[in-house]
This record gives C-alpha cells, sequence and structure tokens, in this order.
C-alpha cells in the first residue's frame, strides 16, 4: 500500500487527518460561519462528523479516489483546517475543496495550502484538470483559487441544495496545460 504523503509549504504542511485531531476538527469546524461558506459541512458539527470525515479520507486513500489532507502550521503542527482532491479517474480529473478555521481567515493559508495541492495534484498524480466551486456568498474563497492561477468557468445557477435552499457556485478550473505555462 502507498504511504500517505507529507506535503510542505513555507508556513504550512499536508498530512493526514488523525484520530487526534478531533477535538480541534470538531472545535473549528462547528463554527457556524465555517458551514455556511461550504457545501459540505453539517451545523451542527459533532464528533461523529469528525470520524465520518477521517473514516472517509482513509477508505478514499486506500480506494485513490481521494486524497484528503489537515492543513498543519509547520511549526507546530497545529490543525487549522483541511482540503482536498476528490478523483474521477475515468476523466482524470479532481475536484477541490477546503475550508480554514476562521481564526486563521486573511492570512495566507488557504493560498498557501492550494498552491501545495495543485502541484500534487499535476505532478505526482498526474491529473488533465482540477476544478472547484464556491459559493457566491463566498467569494474570498474565489479570490483564493485565483491566486493560485484558477480561471473562472461559469456560474452555476440553483446547482446545490443545501439547507432546503437552492445555492448558486461559482467555478474555477486549472488544466494541466495552464499550469505547465
Amino acid at each position: 500500500m502507498k504511504i500517505f504523503p507529507t506535503l510542505e509549504a513555507n508556513r504550512i504542511e499536508l498530512s493526514r487527518l488523525k484520530a487526534s485531531d478531533i477535538e480541534a476538527i470538531v472545535s473549528y469546524a462547528q463554527n457556524e460561519k465555517i458551514a455556511a461558506n461550504t457545501l459540505n459541512l453539517p451545523h451542527p458539527y459533532k464528533e461523529k462528523d469528525a470520524i465520518w470525515w477521517i473514516n472517509s479520507a482513509n477508505q478514499g486513500f486506500i480506494n485513490q479516489t481521494q486524497y484528503t489532507f489537515a492543513i498543519r502550521l509547520k511549526n507546530t503542527k497545529e490543525f487549522i483546517g483541511g482540503l482536498g482532491l476528490r478523483i474521477d479517474k475515468a476523466y482524470n480529473r479532481g475536484e477541490l475543496g477546503y475550508w480554514v478555521a476562521e481564526e486563521f481567515w486573511n492570512k495566507g493559508y488557504a493560498t498557501e495550502s492550494l498552491k501545495v495541492l495543485l502541484n500534487y495534484g499535476f505532478n505526482e498524480l498526474e491529473l488533465n484538470k482540477i476544478y472547484a466551486v464556491h459559493l457566491i456568498e463566498n467569494p474570498s474563497s474565489g479570490k483564493v483559487m485565483s491566486k493560485n492561477g484558477m480561471i473562472q468557468e461559469g456560474i452555476l445557477k440553483d446547482h446545490f441544495k443545501k439547507d432546503n435552499e437552492y445555492k448558486t457556485v461559482i467555478q474555477y478550473r486549472l488544466t494541466r496545460a495552464e499550469y505547465m505555462t
């Protein structure tokens, strides 16, 4: 079996989620602002949700259909968020998703994490395309994608249903050819 990678940047480390992260995951993810800015995090967020997320991440890695990382401060190894790629092998592409705890917003950690994961996706996983969406109400997420060279592809009106409300998202992409230029 492949060994789960640890990816590093200047201030952050991307590594495997662990059971010892559960308390921090729950503490940060139960913030209503985090749930409001993501499609997949429930509110309220409970310990069982963190356990499910870690198990899903581990199973996805075993199946090579998902690469989910903890975002950690490099100097302390403190968990501050998560990001990952869900792989569509048939089309050789990955869907990117991420979140960072509110107290770490506007410090460049998401941008730095995305840069490292895009490099991994194109250079190690050899994907042809990586794409991501963000809720129209969360333009900061789009800025993180743009800073990493991702290109806005379109607006998907009422594309997802969350909490009995239809949500519009903006989709960004980066192809291998665009990444390499």
